[in-house]
């Protein structure tokens, strides 16, 4: 096992460096508008296919088809979806 030593400061720097690269690379990671089937699913925390063509077909979700087998879906529109469905706690 191999120890490194650094001094506090060059400490902090590498730390505010390595959180602005993970920062960055979420930001592109959800920056997609499109998304495929897989990550819709996971997104609407769904199990079916089924499930997600019901919400295809009845309008409450966006979705695209550029080719014949290939469908994405809308990013936004997931997100508008669920925050439809919210329920606010009683107070």
């Amino acid at each position: 096992m191999n120890v490194i030593c650094i001094e506090e400061k060059a400490f902090y720097t590498l730390l505010d460096r390595v959180f602005k690269y993970v920062e960055s690379k979420m930001e592109n990671d959800t920056s997609d508008k499109w998304m495929d089937k897989k990550e819709a699913m996971q997104l609407l925390r769904i199990k079916s296919s089924t499930t997600l063509q019901k919400l295809r077909d009845e309008g409450k979700i966006r979705f695209s088809q550029p080719e014949r087998k290939h469908i994405v879906y809308d990013r936004d529109s997931i997100n508008a979806y669920l925050d439809a469905h919210v329920l606010e706690p009683f107070n």
